[in-house]
């Protein structure tokens, strides 16, 4: 039936009041269709209090979130990572703030492959070296090292300082380098090579790839040559100064001494509103 054969048998009711009930109808329908649709991964969703996006401290800081695509140990993003984004609380991203305004001066900059870490992906973590049957990036990350035993060995942890949101991995480029398109994935290439030979990742000599889950690795480990090991003091000393302590068997690991937070999270990695901007270097 037209709504004017309605609006025509149906007394004290308007032509302009059944209309308004029609499209009221139609929105109903349409806002329960929305409903049932899957929900994207939105930019800019809102982050914890005391937690910033690192782009939004300081945009001069290279990122190369390893963990949110295939280039890492594992071949494939982790679980809670949505976009390739380093997320730390507010006074973590400071302090690093301080550390590339002092690296600027040697016309140096930070390079970051991983900040706040999901609780969730730490168990995908723990579950990846439990099963024996993907070892897809070994030749790489860890040549020499059974995966089974990387977290007796203390390469990985079940609950990491990561999840706290003020603990950073990361390295030293020069302030002119930007990340280039890695598509196809790089072949694969033992991180225990010297520079030039091994993945090139843009940093100065620090002796070895990030994440090379090798004792290479080791901050003071004197087998990856003097000029390596002046690199890692410098960058040992300059995190040193604006309040991170380093990890003995990591050299790109570092924790704010001072850091607000207690407990670990599990929020997801997400983009940031402005990560749709290029950042200056």
């Amino acid at each position: 039936m037209s709504l004017d054969c309605e609006d025509r048998t149906t007394p004290g009711i308007s032509r302009r009041k059944l209309r308004v009930r029609a499209g009221l109808v139609l929105i109903r329908g349409l806002v329960l269709i929305l409903a049932a649709l899957p929900v994207p991964a939105l930019a800019g969703t809102a982050l914890p209090k005391g937690f910033v996006y690192l782009r939004d401290a300081d945009p001069t800081i290279v990122q190369d979130i390893r963990y949110a695509g295939f280039h890492n140990f594992v071949g494939r993003p982790i679980r809670g990572y949505l976009a390739a984004e380093c997320i730390l609380s507010d006074r973590a991203a400071t302090a690093l703030k301080t550390v590339q305004g002092m690296l600027a001066e040697k016309k140096l900059s930070l390079i970051v492959w991983d900040c706040y870490r999901p609780r969730r992906a730490v168990d995908d973590f723990l579950q990846w070296s439990k099963d024996p049957a993907h070892a897809e990036m070994k030749a790489e990350f860890y040549p020499r090292t059974d995966k089974q035993k990387l977290f007796a060995l203390g390469y990985l942890a079940t609950r990491s300082a990561h999840s706290r949101g003020s603990t950073v991995d990361l390295g030293i480029v020069p302030s002119t380098f930007s990340l280039p398109p890695r598509n196809p994935p790089p072949a694969l290439k033992a991180c225990t090579l010297p520079k030039g030979e091994r993945f090139e990742d843009g940093t100065i000599d620090l002796g070895t790839g990030y994440d090379c889950l090798d004792v290479m690795g080791n901050t003071s480990n004197a087998s990856v040559g003097e000029a390596a090991l002046r690199n890692r003091q410098l960058l040992k000393s300059t995190m040193a100064k604006a309040g991170f302590r380093p990890y003995a068997r990591e050299w790109w690991h570092f924790e704010l001494v001072n850091e607000p937070f207690g407990q670990g999270f599990d929020f997801e990695v997400s983009a940031a509103p402005s990560s749709n901007e290029l950042p200056a270097r």
